[in-house]
């Protein structure tokens, strides 16, 4: 019996026939899902399209950056000992000034290039002038930066694999470059499926607001992919079937439907269409009747269970790293509880996933975390993993 505030403990593996509710480990699945995937074609995209894609290429620098000597701060390039006589300006984007001589000094602003023969830059904030004569004290090389301190030509300076933060598409720009070769971001659909399930106002009657819908944009984005639609569907076998032919995302999300019951039919479907089940269930709690297909132009449809959380916990489980393999990404590693949790035993034959709140260091289990509750883990910090044999790693949230 849980309660609200006791400790906690991840993951576990096996395939074995399609004709058994969870034939998969929690970490068999998980690979299944990522290895599936076949990385998409690279493209070159302009920078502003590029937000959020991953690097197909290395990126090397097409200048040295800085691409010439520059002013670091705004003051006097400055030649020789003082006192200096002000004979220049210089600004950013203009051309390199004429050379100092020693006692000569050229104002200069942040990011001009510095003229030859500069010593240093003496600081507005540390100069004393008068009319045209500026003295104070400069250290040798001060203020300068370099051509090429940051990166040399032709030096790499970003991995294939990296994913295209606002820094780095920065660093990009600086480079020189444009576009820049991609992996483009997958797009996903998502068919909501049940009779029993209102789009909006208060449930009533034997309904319920679905509650899957709005949480896939969020889970989607943040796994890397772009959701294009959600479509809600009542049970109907022909219905699902129309839906799944014509969706043209690299990944469909099919909520509701993927266990064994009469209103249940996405595994008959799948099948009907030639698709192959790569995943036939899950042996994790909550989660367990969640499935992965392969149809047979190589689109990939992700079966979740009806219940919330389980629904969720599906996501996290064949979603994730199957957008991760699309994204030529590696699976994303779990990190294990640190140090060890005591308080929840594994269970033998099944990992068990479950909401936790994470306070310096030490992991409390939350309560309301039924397959069908989401109160638990709106409030929680990561899902901690508990492997059959009782280890502990713990799965971020976003």
């Amino acid at each position: 019996m849980r309660t609200e505030d006791r400790p906690v403990q991840p993951a576990a593996r096996a395939v074995q026939p399609a004709d058994r509710l969870a034939t998969s480990g929690w970490d068999e699945a998980r690979r299944a899902a990522h290895q599936v995937a076949v990385p998409l074609a690279a493209s070159a995209v302009p920078l502003a399209e590029a937000l959020g894609t991953v690097l197909a290429e290395p990126v090397r620098a097409l200048v040295p950056i800085p691409s010439v000597d520059c002013s670091a701060m705004d003051g006097y390039a400055v030649c020789g000992p003082p006192p200096w006589a002000v004979v220049a300006s210089a600004r950013a984007g203009e051309d390199i000034p004429a050379p100092l001589w020693s006692g000569a000094a050229c104002e200069i602003a942040t990011g001009a290039p510095v003229p030859a023969g500069t010593l240093g830059v003496l600081p507005y904030e540390q100069a004393r002038r008068t009319g045209e004569l500026v003295d104070g004290s400069v250290e040798p090389g001060r203020h300068i930066r370099r051509s090429g301190e940051e990166c040399a030509e032709g030096e790499q300076v970003l991995a294939a694999g990296a994913v295209l933060g606002p820094a780095v598409l920065g660093l990009a720009a600086a480079l020189g470059y444009d576009t820049v070769p991609v992996r483009p971001t997958p797009t996903v659909a998502a068919l909501v499926t049940g009779n029993e399930l209102l789009e909006r106002g208060l449930p009533s009657g034997g309904r319920v607001r679905d509650a899957i819908g709005p949480m896939l944009p969020g889970l989607t984005a943040w796994a890397g992919g772009r959701l294009t639609g959600t479509t809600a569907l009542a049970d109907s076998a022909t219905a699902l079937a129309e839906a799944l032919r014509a969706s043209d995302a690299e990944l469909t999300m099919v909520s509701g439907s993927s266990s064994r019951g009469p209103a249940d039919h996405l595994r008959p479907v799948l099948l009907s269409l030639g698709a192959k089940l790569v995943v036939d269930g899950v042996r994790c709690r909550p989660g367990h009747p969640q499935a992965l297909a392969r149809m047979p132009d190589g689109r990939l449809v992700v079966g979740l269970p009806g219940n919330p959380l389980a629904a969720f916990v599906a996501f996290l489980t064949l979603a994730l790293p199957a957008l991760a393999g699309l994204r030529g990404l590696p699976l994303p590693a779990l990190p294990c509880a640190d140090p060890p949790v005591s308080g929840l035993a594994g269970k033998p034959g099944a990992t068990q996933l479950v909401p936790v709140r994470v306070r310096a260091g030490q992991l409390t289990e939350l309560r309301f975390a039924g397959s069908a509750m989401l109160r638990g883990l709106a409030a929680a910090d990561a899902l901690a993993v508990i492997a059959p044999t009782g280890q502990v790693r713990l799965h971020p949230l976003p």
